[in-house]
């Protein structure tokens, strides 16, 4: 009898071509793909619920595929995992209804994009931050941040090659929040943590909406810029797209 099995998927994603199977490049659904289908000794191939760009991390993206082992769902696990690279790992894994979708249920999605401003990169955050040398203001990024809560139409802020057909989303909750490091009290260091939850986001909306706020924090922009940005309908009208490497996928909440 076919089961569903149901994985949560965490993964480093600076070696990977993205999410998504590609023909001429190594990808996390490639290699999740590879290490079931030598676990169940038949090609399988699973669908995920988020296909994160290149350079992307995630700490949850969620993903199904169709068996018939006898293998207890929470076994799939440890099992698959001894099969995949260490910068991919199922963290959990159980059993759904044959017509469980994880693109087809309500849920509410959350992402983060964190930004080093100081003096330097430290190399341990090199591949999960984006870098600027500049101080930011905080408190104009949170002031600005509420302005995209709610149903808006994001047109602004999704980048060309969407084939979303209405750019119409919402935001549940956005937040901006400052970690400081100071040496001998001086200039102090920030990590700056962009975290978004939505019902769903356009092709580059949530590195779009970081690039804005990143202009505000430096005061290229103003908070009350912002809804005449989201009224603009137009990409032009927002700040840049940041790079891949500081967006992670933190998790799904279905309904």
């Amino acid at each position: 009898m076919s089961r569903r099995i149901r994985i949560k998927v965490a993964y480093d994603g600076t070696a990977y071509h993205g999410w998504q199977l590609q023909s001429n490049a190594v990808t996390i659904e490639s290699e999740l793909n590879r290490a079931i289908s030598d676990l169940l000794g038949r090609e399988v191939t699973v669908t995920g619920a988020s296909r994160t760009d290149a350079g992307v991390h995630a700490l949850g993206n969620i993903a199904v595929f169709d068996c018939d082992s006898p293998i207890p769902a929470e076994k799939f696990a440890g099992a698959i995992n001894a099969r995949l690279p260490e910068d991919i790992r199922v963290v959990l894994s159980d059993e759904v209804s044959s017509d469980w979708h994880p693109r087809h249920q309500d849920c509410r999605k959350t992402y983060e994009y964190r930004i080093r401003a100081g003096r330097c990169m430290l190399p341990t955050e090199r591949l999960y931050s984006h870098f600027t040398c500049h101080r930011l203001d905080v408190e104009a990024m949170k002031e600005a941040s509420g302005y995209f809560a709610g149903e808006h139409d994001f047109a602004s802020f999704c980048a060309a090659g969407s084939q979303a057909e209405s750019t119409v989303r919402t935001i549940y909750d956005i937040e901006v929040v400052a970690f400081k490091e100071s040496v001998f009290g001086i200039d102090p260091d920030k990590t700056v943590v962009i975290r978004v939850t939505g019902n769903g986001f356009l092709y580059n909306m949530v590195r779009i909406i970081a690039g804005t706020l990143l202009d505000v924090g430096l005061g290229r922009k103003k908070p009350g810029d912002i809804p005449d940005i989201i009224k603009a309908l137009d990409r032009r009208a927002a700040g840049p797209t940041l790079p891949a490497k500081g967006l992670t996928l933190i998790g799904y909440e279905y309904s």
